[in-house]
């Protein structure tokens, strides 16, 4: 196994910033690189702990990078914090934000912002989850088919999650059920998709299947997939553009309970996959230097020139 790459941009925790995470890049017109993340701030890194939206720029083709400027602060949309974003260029050249809004601890759902000059001003955020409850939709998974048609991708988790409760009548379900959520007019309205994708062995599983993604075969064919802490990520595949969806299988990818990240090259039209391959095993290491990691490691890198098959 060959290790390759150089790191660009470290952002390690610091005092007053726990965490910096879930970002997505997107090419401005002008030829620079916006990257847009999760900044954490105060002394807590949990999910529901406090963070803002920040950006930086590269004007070297990601080589270097800006200082960070908040885009978008969680006291504006009076919300416990707001992360996972998806950066995309919208059908009338727009730059869309989707972001989690987390207003409440079984309130977590999906809006979008529009830039129409390249980020510097953001419209006020559109709902395009319209059920309450708790959603969780990874960065960068937003994704738009090649006839246009817009999908988000996501995992519901009944009663929410809140990492302060001590309720024992109010409990978190781990066991995450995918939903989709479709635009057909470039993310105005949004509606649900007609099937909800369930882990078959839920019942042996304390995850279910956990942040989703998906991405658009050559044949029309749409490719989902999901962590699970059943040693591989689960597939399944939709003949409709997403209003259903085939039972959940495990895929050719091992995996511990991480998500993975399938992209198409624009160059090559290939697909890249992302993950960790080495599953959660019995005896498998979960902590280095006395901090947990969940086993995620190494992390690896795997083209298919044949549309994944």
């Amino acid at each position: 196994m060959s290790i390759t790459g150089k790191v660009v941009l470290d952002l390690p925790p610091v005092k007053g910033n726990p965490r910096n995470s879930e970002g997505s890049f997107i090419n401005l017109k002008d030829g620079r690189i916006m990257f847009v993340y999760s900044k954490f701030t105060g002394d807590r890194f949990n999910d529901d702990a406090s963070a803002d939206l920040a950006a930086r720029y590269s004007d070297d083709n990601g080589e270097t990078w800006t200082d960070d400027r908040i885009i978008a602060t969680r006291e504006e949309d009076q919300a416990l914090n707001i992360m996972s974003v998806t950066l995309m260029r919208m059908a009338n050249g727009d730059i869309g934000l989707f972001y989690v809004i987390r207003a409440g601890a079984n309130d977590a759902r999906t809006y979008l912002r529009r830039s129409a000059d390249e980020g510097e001003i953001w419209s006020v955020p559109l709902l395009c989850i319209q059920p309450v409850g708790y959603y969780v939709v990874n960065n960068d998974r937003v994704v738009r088919l090649s006839d246009g048609r817009l999908l988000i991708p996501a995992a519901f988790h009944r009663n929410g999650y809140d990492s302060g409760n001590k309720n024992p009548g109010i409990r978190f379900d781990s066991r995450g059920e995918v939903i989709f959520f479709i635009s057909d007019d470039d993310g105005k309205t949004w509606t649900e998709g007609n099937c909800k994708s369930v882990l078959p062995f839920n019942a042996y599983s304390y995850s279910g299947l956990q942040e989703p993604g998906v991405v658009e075969l050559g044949n029309g064919m749409l490719w989902s997939f999901a962590r699970t802490d059943m040693c591989y990520q689960y597939e399944m595949f939709s003949f409709d553009r997403g209003e259903t969806w085939t039972t959940p299988q495990p895929s050719r990818f091992t995996s511990p309970c991480s998500p993975m990240s399938i992209k198409r090259i624009p160059e090559t039209g290939n697909l890249l996959a992302v993950w960790n391959p080495v599953p959660n095993y019995n005896g498998s290491q979960q902590f280095r230097k006395g901090a947990w990691n969940g086993g995620r490691t190494p992390f690896v890198l795997s083209v298919s020139k044949d549309d994944g098959r």
